[in-house]
């Protein structure tokens, strides 16, 4: 299907802080090993060793802290981008922004009074406080904008900034998501509406999934106008070819039925990119391990793509969690590093493929070697908001 003519979007850097590995060669590492147990927190990172001094990096939120982590390592990769700062931006996703501040900053008010509260609460939980950061950081003064979509908003960032691209607004984008939502409250809210696992194992499309596992990180994406990284020689890891948005307009948690806001978006997302399903080859799916979700995601993708054999499917969510606001860069990225590896990692977790569920062809127990090409990273947020993107290896 031909499209507009529009600016081609290259994807020259990434970046990763994750429970399943900081920087991208430790994540995909991750990625390929079993699942673990438990809330996936990320450990080993010191944010003082990304800030120029440790007074800068408390008066940052953890969001805030890995989403800075995460950009320096993409941008060291793509190497220095000489452009006009006016035509460079920013476009960040979260589900929940500062919310550790503001849980303790609560607790001081509680315990010490309305004068020991923070001057810098709003600053710090702001959740336009991490894009604001990496603009003011690297001196871009484009866009600076972010998107909050519950888990879909990682996806939609880098949609939304690729599309910056695309129509000539900008020359380079930012694009990612960031995400710590490891507070009591938090916590103790998706615990008691049901939706973690109970024994902490995330098993995605497994006949015995019982719930999504928590996790928190950030992982961003350096989108530049892809005439402009050809002419200056960097290597270019991947295409952005489109993206879309929709929303299921049904209930505030659970997906419409039979997936129909997911089939909508999913169809929209290929003609945006001028593709046909027949050509998709990989997908890596939402796949959180909650019941309703996995269902209606696998009717999606049977009713898009079909059953015979149709795409490569697998969920990261079995070793990473789900970093709600986070989950879609780190997908984004995934996808981005099964096709420099040649090499999809398996959805750990699963065990037995749930039997009720459409046949989809879910990678498991092992790493699936392919020919990469073009292949899409869905999420789906409490909302009902969905966001699919299609991206295809450098050619």
């Amino acid at each position: 299907m031909a499209r507009p003519e529009r600016r081609r979007v290259a994807v020259t850097g990434l970046g990763v802080v994750s429970a399943a590995g900081i920087g991208t060669e430790a994540y995909f590492e991750g990625l390929c090993s079993p699942a673990p147990v438990g809330g996936r927190r990320v450990t080993d990172f010191e944010p003082n060793d990304h800030f120029d001094s440790p007074k800068e990096a408390r008066r940052s939120d953890p969001y805030t802290q890995f989403l800075v982590a995460a950009s320096d390592q993409a941008m060291a990769q793509a190497g220095e981008i000489e452009a006009d700062p006016t035509r460079c931006g920013v476009m960040i996703g979260t589900g929940v922004g500062g919310i550790t501040t503001l849980e303790q900053q609560i607790a001081v008010l509680h315990d010490k009074g309305a004068r020991r509260v923070s001057p810098f609460l709003v600053p710090m939980m702001m959740a336009n406080a991490g894009g604001a950061t990496l603009s003011m950081r690297y001196g871009w003064m484009g866009p600076s904008e972010n998107v909050v979509t519950a888990c879909a908003a990682g996806t939609h960032a880098v949609g939304n900034g690729a599309r910056l691209i695309e129509t000539g607004r900008c020359d380079a984008v930012l694009a990612g998501g960031t995400e710590a939502p490891f507070t009591q409250a938090a916590v103790a809210g998706f615990t008691n509406m049901t939706a973690l696992s109970s024994d902490g194992i995330s098993r995605p499309f497994d006949a015995d999934r019982n719930g999504f596992v928590m996790a928190e990180g950030a992982a961003v994406m350096v989108l530049e106008d892809w005439d402009m990284a050809q002419s200056r020689g960097v290597q270019i890891l991947a295409e952005v070819l489109g993206s879309a948005s929709t929303a299921d307009a049904h209930h505030i948690t659970a997906p419409s039925p039979g997936g129909s806001g997911a089939v909508h978006c999913m169809q929209l997302a290929l003609d945006d990119a001028g593709v046909s399903p027949a050509e998709v080859v990989h997908v890596n799916a939402h796949g959180t391990a909650t019941d309703l979700n996995d269902a209606a995601e696998a009717e999606a993708l049977s009713k898009v793509f079909g059953t015979s054999p149709g795409p490569l499917v697998t969920s990261t969510k079995g070793v990473t969690g789900h970093a709600l606001g986070a989950a879609g860069a780190l997908e984004a990225v995934a996808v981005v590093l099964a096709m420099q590896k040649q090499l999809i990692p398996p959805t750990a977790g699963l065990t037995v493929l749930d039997p009720e569920l459409p046949p989809i062809q879910v990678v498991a127990g092992e790493p699936a070697r392919w020919e990469p090409g073009v292949s899409i990273s869905n999420s789906f947020g409490f909302g009902g908001h969905n966001g699919t993107l299609v991206m295809a290896p450098a050619r």
